[in-house]
């Protein structure tokens, strides 16, 4: 019997959703950060078992929107709610539970489908503490099943893996073998920019950078992939720190993203990238869709 299915995986920004779902895929698909909010889009990730396929949905973190773009990263957690045939909840076992742990649980009150809790980052904090922190979470609502794991380093992971496919009912094979993301090229090359962008800039920056990739082309007779893109920013200040002193930060970041999406795509890259003032950009709802949010 071929079962298949989907997950939701939802959790607080930073609770290593991302992380979690490279592991379980054994390659990097989804971008990571220790910035807050770095998923914007709801994002099918799909593992391949030997009788089973597993779509992950990672989704942006769950927070209270304070823009539109918040607004829709918002609406793509709760539309992935939708249907699912199981959710994980990922949970920091690190950090002290607050409010933003219980905000992400209300979003959970009228799921039907089983809810995995996921108490992530057990390599950071002894047992004890994060049992505690499950118990009060499990007095706000009650989990199928809960996994104390480490996504970084992999502990229980595969134990957490095989109950999810044994949760999964009988199913076609949605999507093929060799693909493991549902979003086209120019997106996830984007994103691999987006993740060293948020790597070298600090505060309010990273929150008010986008990477639209504007082209991917062959170039003729040529073993190479050329690739432009552009990075928008909010303010002239910011886009005078992207670029950096002579262009040094600018150039470190398309040098290190160019070595990723190498990787990618297997084939030598020219990558040009040039960087724009688009003032509040995260409340312009055309300019919002133009970049697939």
């Amino acid at each position: 019997m071929f079962s298949s299915g989907f997950v939701s995986v939802i959790g607080r920004p930073n609770s290593g959703k991302s992380t979690l779902i490279n592991y379980i895929l054994g390659q990097k698909v989804v971008i990571t950060s220790d910035k807050a909010q770095t998923t914007r889009n709801q994002i099918q990730c799909i593992y391949n078992g030997s009788n089973s396929q597993l779509v992950f949905i990672d989704t942006p973190g769950v927070h209270k929107p304070k823009h539109r773009l918040g607004e829709k990263m918002l609406k793509s957690v709760e539309r992935s709610l939708n249907e699912m045939d199981a959710l994980m909840l990922v949970i920091d076992a690190s950090v002290a539970l607050g409010k933003g742990d219980k905000f992400v649980i209300e979003k959970l009150s009228n799921i039907s489908s089983p809810i995995i809790l996921v108490m992530n980052k057990i390599d950071l904090v002894d047992m004890e503490t994060a049992k505690e922190k499950a118990d009060k979470l499990k007095q706000l609502f009650k989990p199928t099943k809960t996994y104390y794991i480490s996504a970084l380093k992999g502990d229980n992971v595969q134990d957490l893996l095989k109950d999810l496919e044994n949760l999964m009912p009988e199913g076609p094979q949605y999507y093929p073998e060799d693909q493991i993301v549902d979003h086209p090229e120019r997106f996830v090359i984007s994103e691999i920019v987006r993740e060293k962008l948020l790597h070298y800039t600090q505060e309010e920056i990273p929150h008010s950078l986008a990477v639209e990739i504007l082209s991917v082309s062959n170039r003729e007779n040529k073993d190479l992939i050329d690739v432009e893109g552009v990075i928008y920013v909010e303010r002239e200040s910011q886009k005078k720190i992207v670029i950096g002193k002579k262009g040094n930060l600018l150039k470190k970041i398309g040098k290190e993203a160019r070595q990723d999406i190498e990787r990618l795509l297997g084939s030598h890259i020219y990558l040009d990238l040039w960087v724009k003032e688009k003032k509040d950009w995260r409340n312009k709802e055309r300019f919002l869709k133009d970049l697939g949010y």
